[in-house]
């Protein structure tokens, strides 16, 4: 029996979560969001008989499918597990089950046994891919040229490079490309660690997809009913 001279020890408490969502998600949920809500509030408010029935099965499908696939997706990390809530599923993988984090199209992250799991909270950006790419050529470039120029300037030794010609406009990778970068840095440093084993759970988010069913079920008996 523990005393109070000798108390038991406490284990280390569970590190920060990290957490990564998608701004434009976010941004593109909320105005969807306001439309939605102010078109059907209106038709509740100024309908009548059937209209409002309508307004209302629209209102119970629409907001909890885009809160689902804007707002709700997010991606949190610690030193002992990667969990992803993503639309409908929470999926939760130590870090000893992830074979890879996956980047091309889509982010994904694949476990050892061969399931994969997408990153709806990170999606792929082609175009600040391309944004970036250009910046690193441009910097690669300027650099070049002014080493060039500096070698010329000073007898060949590479020096009196002028900062004017180096790209410092913006970041070098794309945004959702670090944060793979990120994830990958702590399976890295994390996979063997024993806190970091487990199995992977994956729990549907009935709390969501119960009202997108309702409302769609909704909607559809209105309709076949005229």
């Amino acid at each position: 029996m523990t005393t109070p001279e000798h108390p038991s020890p406490t284990p280390d408490p569970t590190s920060k979560d990290r957490v990564y969502r998608s701004p434009m998600g976010i941004v593109g949920g909320v105005a969807l969001l306001a439309i939605t809500l102010w078109l059907g509030v209106d038709a509740l408010l100024r309908g009548e008989g059937r209209t409002q029935w309508l307004a209302l099965a629209a209102l119970i499908l629409i907001v909890p499918l885009v809160s689902a696939f804007t707002l709700r997706p997010a991606v949190y990390a610690n030193e002992e597990r990667l969990r992803i809530r993503n639309p409908l599923r929470v999926i939760v993988l130590p870090w000893g089950q992830i074979a890879a984090l996956r980047s091309s199209y889509s982010n994904e992250v694949v476990t050892k046994s061969g399931t994969k799991f997408q990153l709806w909270a990170v999606p792929v950006s082609l175009r600040a891919r391309k944004k970036a790419a250009r910046r690193t050529a441009r910097a690669a470039a300027a650099e070049r040229g002014g080493a060039s120029r500096g070698a010329r300037r000073g007898g060949g030794l590479g020096f009196g490079a002028p900062r004017e010609d180096v790209d410092a406009g913006g970041p070098t990778r794309a945004e959702t490309d670090k944060v793979i970068d990120d994830l990958r840095q702590l399976l890295e440093h994390r996979e063997q660690a024993e806190s970091a084993q487990g199995e992977v759970t994956v729990r549907w988010a009935y709390e969501v997809a119960g009202p997108i069913v309702a409302g769609a079920v909704l909607l559809v008996i209105l309709l076949a009913i005229g």
